[in-house]
């Protein structure tokens, strides 16, 4: 079993950049997708972005396209989310998850992801 802890959230101002971090346990984590979600007060849970278990695949929603990244390192067991020109709607907390699912597709669907992360707070100010 795989577990998940986000970092490198915080405040930051509208236009800026943040990068967020997943580092996972265990040792199945190259075998598993990896998904980055986020949900605001009042709001359901949305898929941000999603990486193949090698990193050679990426979807995006298309509220982030072109300003996120999703990135992974399989040596370290660590999969990133590059925000720039981050905007107040991007205000939420923050969850990576993992899903071993499917071998080619990258799912959206939150109930797909087996194993979630605690979440970090990313506040963006106007």
């Amino acid at each position: 079993q795989v577990q998940l802890v986000e970092s490198g959230g915080g405040l930051v101002q509208a236009g800026g950049s943040l990068r967020l971090a997943c580092g996972a346990s265990g040792r199945t984590f190259s075998s598993c997708a990896m998904g980055w979600f986020r949900q605001a007060p009042g709001k359901e849970r949305e898929f941000v972005a999603a990486i193949s278990r090698t990193g050679g695949r990426t979807s995006y929603a298309n509220s982030v396209k072109g300003r996120f990244t999703i990135s992974r390192d399989n040596t370290k067991n660590t999969v990133y989310l590059q925000m720039n020109s981050l905007k107040p709607e991007d205000t939420a907390v923050y969850y990576c998850a993992a899903e071993w699912h499917y071998t080619d597709y990258l799912t959206a669907t939150a109930a797909e992801y087996d194993v979630w992360g605690q979440g970090t707070q990313v506040t963006v100010s106007s």
